[in-house]
């Protein structure tokens, strides 16, 4: 999901920048960034302005973005949609096709532009694991990234939980509550949540292989309207709302969204039947 404003004249760095620090984007802060290009309209420059105005209004801060590939495992939505329909010998060359993840030169096409300019970007780092690592620049960036454990989406031992500690800002740069990465640490703080297995592929030894592991089953179905439930006033935190480029965006920290997510989630779905996995890890 995406929010737009009606369309403009081409956007300059200049002007998001001020935009950006005008929504509440802190200097020298750090800040995770959710985007659609699309959203934001044209910018002179294309994408790499946007991310300059991003580093303009952090000044001496830290910019984090996912960088998810769903695209190299074969129990993702991403790849089910993909082999829809294909008899067995079809979908084994799909198979036989993924390459094997390297956080040096994997792409993260799903992720879109915005996160692939950052991941680009000279001095940026990466976590590492094989589905959902994150991209980051800034004096914070390796201790961000720094031991994301393989078998550990988006919980206590990915970015996600070092970003919380830090109390981060979240932008959610034209896109909406449902595509909020931040809420999926909730998932991992309700109690017992249920798990799944997950298969993707890597390099071992030097040689590509598949490799089968067990982590908390993620679920976006219902992120919507958890954001929209959190975005009301009265629950305590601090939803900033406005314009970005042709964007409404909004700005939190994530801390409030991720205790109130964990809160939401145990009482909205305790019982309930299992919905569709989340569309962007494996």
């Amino acid at each position: 999901m995406t929010t737009t404003t009606a369309p403009t004249d081409v956007h300059r760095r200049s002007r998001l920048a001020g935009q950006l620090t005008e929504l509440g984007v802190e200097r020298n802060g750090v800040l995770l960034v959710h985007a659609s290009m699309s959203a934001v309209g044209p910018v002179s420059g294309g994408v790499r302005a946007m991310a300059g105005a991003l580093r303009d209004a952090l000044g001496y801060g830290t910019l984090v973005v996912p960088a998810f590939t769903p695209e190299n495992s074969d129990t993702s939505p991403h790849y089910l949609n993909r082999v829809r329909g294909l008899g067995d010998r079809a979908r084994e060359a799909v198979r036989a096709s993924m390459p094997p993840f390297d956080p040096a030169t994997s792409p993260a096409p799903s992720m879109g532009r915005l996160a692939e300019a950052v991941r680009l970007s000279e001095g940026a780092v990466r976590s590492g694991h094989p589905q959902t690592s994150f991209a980051a620049l800034g004096p914070l960036a390796r201790k961000l990234t720094a031991d994301h454990s393989p078998d550990c989406h988006l919980g206590e031992e990915s970015p996600l939980a070092r970003l919380y500690d830090l109390r981060a800002q979240v932008l959610m740069l034209g896109t909406g509550f449902d595509t909020c990465t931040a809420f999926h640490l909730g998932e991992y703080r309700v109690p017992a949540p249920p798990r799944r297995s997950y298969r993707c592929v890597v390099t071992a030894g030097g040689r590509r292989r598949w490799w089968e592991y067990e982590d908390v089953a993620l679920d976006d179905g219902d992120f919507a309207a958890l954001g929209a439930d959190f975005a009301r006033p009265g629950t305590g935190a601090t939803v900033r709302t406005g314009q970005v480029g042709s964007s409404t965006s909004r700005l939190f920290r994530i801390d409030d969204a991720v205790d109130f997510a964990s809160g939401w989630l145990t009482s909205h779905r305790a019982g309930a039947p299992s919905r569709a996995l989340c569309h962007s890890p494996g």
